[in-house]
């Protein structure tokens, strides 16, 4: 029977301290840092204290623990914090284990700038920088306020790239986002393509209505070796910015 575990008892706060330290020592021993969202880290130092006083071993919270008995748990391959696959795989790959509480400084301090960038671009409180707007290129999908802040900074001439409808030429005509560098329909999206086809250094931002037809044509470019697309997630129909209309 499972014991259950009362997380406003002494005996969890005592142990929950001890965790603490636990995952301090963890972190000075591999030169790891925390994860910047705080809650993450205190969900999981919460589960491995659980564990702890379950199974009186630390035990990863993230995966099911194994075994009914103590003999059965070591012969299994349950996840001992700090667990072989974060420390061999995860973390070089990834840059934070799949907990996320461990994490290299790099990894971390991205992961501070994303936060910048949200506030920055769905606030408005103030524009882009040019570290932000190259992280932002990266991503595989942004949504309108990231596009709309994007397109300020390309005005004050931080970053450069290109706005690509893949919609149809009456859909472009009635309504498209002011900005837009070319349109590039999807029936015709080969020979159309050919407009840019020697830019591909130059990141890419598709759109559409919806975000489906320019997740498409996201896949197509970079297959076809364009360095950096990325798709308006939900389309045109989520953009608040300024628009054009007509065919000019």
């Amino acid at each position: 029977m499972i014991k259950k575990i009362d997380m406003n008892s002494d005996e969890f706060q005592v142990e929950f301290e001890l965790t603490k330290e636990f995952t301090n020592d963890v972190l000075k021993k591999y030169n790891f840092v925390y994860n910047p969202q705080e809650e993450i880290n205190e969900s999981i130092q919460q589960g491995l204290t659980r564990n702890k006083l379950i199974y009186d071993k630390r035990f990863c919270p993230c995966f099911m623990v194994v075994g009914q008995t103590k003999e059965e748990q070591e012969k299994e391959d349950n996840r001992l914090c700090p667990c072989k696959p974060a420390l061999e795989v995860e973390i070089p790959k990834d840059g934070k284990c799949h907990c996320g509480i461990f994490c290299t400084p790099e990894y971390a301090k991205s992961l501070m700038v994303e936060e910048e960038i949200n506030e920055a671009t769905h606030t408005h409180s103030r524009g882009l920088t040019k570290l932000e707007c190259e992280v932002l290129l990266k991503k595989e999908q942004i949504d309108a306020y990231e596009l709309e802040s994007l397109l300020e900074a390309r005005e004050l001439k931080y970053v450069d790239f290109n706005l690509v409808d893949t919609r149809e030429w009456m859909e472009w005509v009635g309504q498209r986002i002011k900005g837009c560098d070319y349109l590039i329909p999807t029936t015709s999206f080969y020979q159309s393509l050919e407009q840019i086809i020697n830019q591909k250094e130059k990141p890419v931002i598709v759109y559409c209505l919806s975000g489906s037809r320019s997740a498409y044509c996201q896949k197509i470019m970079k297959d076809l070796g364009f360095k950096s697309v990325s798709n308006l997630n939900y389309g045109i129909m989520t953009y608040k910015g300024e628009m054009l209309r007509g065919d000019e």
